[in-house]
């Protein structure tokens, strides 16, 4: 039984009882802990058979105060195109295959992050030390040589073993999209070119708005994080990097990709008549992907639009072969096959991703241990996946209780996004609550202002009505 602890509002812990109620690990096992402590000091076997690229000016790019930094990267101008330089944190330079580490990850399969802390899927010695791309440091990578040509389309991609060393740290709160470092000056040119390609390919991108948790005055509070054009521009490099891989396994029928089944006919209508009851105008011709880059995101209606769309996106899942393609290699979300290679420190399948890319560029036989957890991994990352939506949720809905505690009675402004007979999704204004709201024929995608009616804080719930 869970342990049952008071939550509170309160900037020095107050998630303690939902941590609880999931049952996530507070610490690593000590047998875990000693092999990593093992592997971070005996780091002589790195070298071995890896090439010096310690030469390249790799720099990352992340979140402001990240410390877990998965990826390095450079991007060149070539003739007649781009070559993007992908550094990888190797995690398999330093998990034993069947080790303690590695049973570990198995059993947690990414890492959580919580507003108090994380529960990280590798010990913080790995995640933010030995395995991290910090910079002036020489870490082991897999790093991705990929050739593109003047539109931004992939030319070639390799992967091979490397040395690297991180020159800079980068965040997307500090820097400048308008001057890039060096390192990444064509990102701004090449991250445009790849985002007309997902339109193109038919990416569905519902523009929803991030909302984050932080601290303020001591207390937990909500709010918008708006997604920097850098930060679009760099998703674009690790997309690119998994549509690679992606195209890899598939060639030689072995791999573990990223999967989405193309919407149904059924599904594709309804969509069309939400589009029409929004007062959004959809020509014949125009894709989803298409139309969702023409609307305005400020818009209640383009609001309520994105999240109708989000229903395309249900399904995703992980799907393993080995010898016989499956009947579904694509991700429609992305409009392409997919794979996880590029966040080993945060999610487990991109180790065993990345041994099967490794040893395919290589020429090489996939190394036994990966084969013999392609069976098991889809289950794995399916469960790790619905857990980490499930304690996300619950920590949006905890900090909305706290927020509005003592608000009962209230009115506010809020859009509806998506509406049934007798209730309807709404989000609030300020702040940023999404809910439940009571009241019939609610008008999908227009303001209406409601009246909060009841909140539960033990049972991390808020009442809404029509006011």
């Amino acid at each position: 039984m869970p342990r049952v602890v008071t939550s509170t509002n309160s900037a020095d812990g107050g998630f303690a009882r939902l941590r609880a109620e999931f049952e996530l690990p507070e610490d690593f096992d000590p047998a875990v802990l000693a092999e990593a402590e093992t592997v971070v000091l005996d780091p002589s076997e790195f070298a071995a058979d890896r090439a010096d690229a310690t030469d390249l000016p790799l720099v990352t790019l992340d979140p402001a105060g990240a410390k877990d930094l998965d990826q390095a990267i450079l991007i060149e101008r070539r003739a007649g195109g781009f070559r993007v330089h992908y550094a990888i944190a190797d995690l398999a330079a330093f998990v034993a295959p069947g080790g303690p580490i590695d049973r570990e990850a198995r059993r947690r399969g990414q890492t959580l992050y919580l507003p108090d802390g994380t529960v990280p899927l590798h010990p913080p010695v790995l995640s933010e030390g030995a395995a991290s791309l910090l910079p002036g440091e020489i870490r082991p990578a897999a790093l991705w040589t990929l050739d593109l040509d003047r539109d931004g389309e992939l030319a070639g991609a390799t992967v091979h073993r490397a040395l690297v060393r991180s020159t800079e740290q980068l965040d997307y709160a500090s820097a400048d999209p308008a001057a890039p470092h060096p390192s990444i000056a064509a990102l701004p040119e090449l991250g445009t070119l790849r985002r007309e390609l997902a339109v193109r390919r038919g990416a569905v991108e519902p523009q929803l708005p991030d909302r984050i948790i932080g601290a303020n005055g001591g207390d937990w509070v909500l709010g918008m994080r708006p997604r920097t054009v850098l930060e679009a521009w760099n998703a674009e490099i690790s997309l690119l990097t998994g549509m690679a891989a992606a195209r890899m396994m598939i060639d030689a029928k072995i791999g573990l990709l990223r999967t989405l089944p193309e919407p149904d006919a059924e599904t594709l209508d309804w969509l069309r008549g939400a589009a029409r009851a929004l007062g959004i105008d959809w020509p014949a011709h125009t894709g989803v992907a298409e139309l969702l880059a023409g609307l305005d995101p400020a818009q209640p209606e383009s609001m309520a639009f994105y999240t109708d769309t989000t229903r395309l996106l249900r399904g995703a899942g992980y799907t393993s072969f080995d010898g016989e393609l499956p009947g579904t290699v694509t991700h429609a979300g992305i409009g392409a096959p997919y794979t996880h290679v590029t966040a080993p420190i945060r999610r487990l399948a991109d180790r065993f991703a990345a041994e099967i890319c490794l040893a395919i560029s290589a020429g090489e036989p996939v190394p036994v241990w990966t084969r013999e957890a392609l069976a098991v991994l889809p289950g794995l990352m399916n469960a790790s996946d619905q857990l980490a939506a499930r304690v996300e949720k619950a920590c949006l809905d905890q900090v909305e209780a706290w927020t509005l505690a003592d608000r009962t009675g209230d009115t506010f402004e809020a859009v509806v996004l998506r509406a049934e007979e007798n209730r309807a999704e709404i989000m609030l204004a300020d702040p940023p609550v999404m809910a439940r709201c009571a009241g019939e024929n609610l008008p999908e995608g227009r303001r209406i202002t409601v009246r909060l009616t009841a909140v539960d804080v033990d049972k991390r719930k808020v009442s809404f009505e029509r006011a």
